[in-house]
């Protein structure tokens, strides 16, 4: 007999997994599009946080998502994880059995997820402004040229982090020379020393100075603040904005070899000023389609579900999954 639940039919489940440093987003989903559960959870990248830690996240997310879907449903499931480490994949073989799926998920760079997760093509290029910024070219849906994504301290141009430097710097040398206070100072200073002002600009720049080199992951959250003042028209900050989309543009001119450009990462897919430069520049240069990546997890189980799909039926569902 056939076990259904609503007019999903049993066997025709697939489960997408989406785990960065960040969090763990995992979704469930029935062939047709259907999202039948989903989950978050902490970091899963076993890199960052250890494999143990990973996966406990990636399992409490998978949990989330199953509430109410029976686990031997599920007949294929993919994992796009940042920082894999060797062994992961049997590691989350485990995580699977204990929640009473059969087999394991095919275990994938997270890169090739993020640009499924705004193009059905299957070959395009992947530009990723977050905390870092990489670009890369996938073929065939396999990760092919990278390009930066060499780390805050010597790469990541035009990422977050780079943005938030970019702010901390031009606000710190402005105090030390004594100039007029801008929106974008005025932002970074208070994010920095709230209502602790004072006493002259010199020793606020000194301060922030301090600051940021005991804890340097308070410069990534000041990307915000320029965007917020390059949108009110500081000129420092657009200065910042258009720079940062210059050195994005430039990451992906190193990769791209025709096809669709997917934008990913807070930074791009955040209206502001650095997501319009960046659109304008890459159009301009080559004419290509450019779209903004949508959800990772529904994007993972999309993928999973690609050889159970009926010819031609791919492209037309991949909005339903990643919706």
């Amino acid at each position: 007999m056939t076990v259904k639940r609503g007019d999903v039919v049993a066997g025709e489940v697939v489960v997408g997994v989406d785990a960065g440093a960040t969090s763990s987003r995992v979704a469930v989903h029935a062939l047709d599009g259907t999202r039948l559960g989903y989950g978050k959870a902490g970091g899963g990248n076993p890199s960052s946080h250890g494999v143990e830690a990973a996966a406990a996240a990636i399992g409490a997310a998978l949990g989330q998502a199953l509430d109410g879907v029976d686990p031997s449903w599920v007949t294929r499931s993919v994992a796009g994880v940042a920082g894999t480490t060797v062994g992961f994949d049997l590691v989350l073989a485990k995580v699977w059995a204990d929640h009473g799926i059969a087999a394991g998920p095919r275990l994938m760079n997270d890169v090739p997820i993020a640009y499924a997760a705004g193009s059905a093509a299957p070959s395009g290029t992947l530009l990723l402004s977050g905390t870092g910024a990489v670009a890369a070219r996938v073929t065939d849906r396999e990760l092919g040229l990278l390009s930066d994504g060499l780390g805050w301290l010597l790469g990541d141009a035009g990422s977050g982090f780079w943005i938030g430097r970019q702010a901390a710097k031009a606000v710190v040398h402005a105090l030390g020379r004594g100039e007029p206070a801008g929106p974008l100072s005025e932002l970074v200073v208070g994010s920095f020393l709230g209502d602790e002002r004072g006493p002259t600009p010199r020793r606020e720049a000194e301060r922030i100075v301090r600051l940021a080199q005991a804890d340097r992951t308070v410069l990534g959250p000041l990307s915000a603040l320029v965007s917020q003042a390059a949108t009110a028209g500081d000129p420092m900050a657009v200065d910042i904005a258009e720079r940062a989309a210059a050195h994005l543009a430039e990451t992906v001119a190193r990769v791209y070899d025709g096809g669709p450009i997917v934008l990913a990462g807070s930074v791009l897919t955040t209206p502001g000023p650095v997501r319009q430069a960046v659109r304008t520049l890459l159009e301009r240069r080559w004419d290509a389609q450019v779209s903004t990546a949508r959800d990772g997890a529904g994007a993972a189980a999309w993928l999973a579900a690609l050889d159970l799909l009926p010819s031609g039926a791919a492209e037309r569902l991949h909005a339903a999954f990643t919706g």
